[in-house]
């Protein structure tokens, strides 16, 4: 099942043993096929597992991969294109919701190039409290790798011409929906 671009769906994050991590309340849908969904979140809703709500404060371009242990999120800030990268399971629509499995690592991209790895510790915790498979953490770690290779050669998404494609058409597609 695939989403059809133009309308706006939820983006669920779980964690291994199947408990709610975050909720997106609106994701607008750019483009999708059978690799990968395209959307973009603009002022919307995120629910926390511990209830929790905020909304998003700039326009984020979000890449969600099928067959990709991640999903990239670029946030459009007036200082430049930032990146946050979630290590998770590949994502799937269910006709419900974008949904995948978060498996705590991130990486942070910055305008300049450089990099952070974020919540190592998380990683081993969650790994050892949660059970994670051998083969996941293995999956996991490898994605690391092939992810900040692709940020290293600004690989898509990693680059502004292509963040700001997607923006563009999200423009140009807004103005002609009115769910956003």
């Amino acid at each position: 099942m695939i989403p059809e671009p133009g309308t706006s769906v939820y983006v669920q994050s779980f964690k291994h043993d199947g408990s709610l991590h975050r909720t997106w309340c609106r994701a607008f849908v750019l483009e999708a096929d059978e690799n990968r969904i395209v959307a973009v979140t603009n002022r919307a809703w995120v629910i926390e597992s511990d209830g929790r709500r905020w909304i998003t404060r700039e326009p984020a371009i979000c890449f969600f991969y099928t067959h990709k242990w991640y999903n990239v999120i670029s946030m459009i800030r007036h200082s430049g294109h930032f990146y946050y990268c979630n290590l998770a399971s590949p994502s799937i629509y269910d006709g419900e919701a974008i949904k995948n499995i978060d498996y705590d690592l991130d990486v942070k991209l910055y305008p300049d190039g450089g990099y952070q790895i974020l919540d190592e510790n998380e990683y081993r915790e969650h790994a050892a409290k949660m059970h994670y498979p051998e083969i996941v953490c293995r999956i996991v770690e490898k994605q690391m790798e092939d992810l900040i290779d692709d940020m290293d050669r600004e690989e898509e998404p990693f680059s502004k011409e292509c963040i700001d494609h997607y923006y563009r058409m999200y423009l140009h597609m807004k103005d002609h929906h009115t769910e956003d």
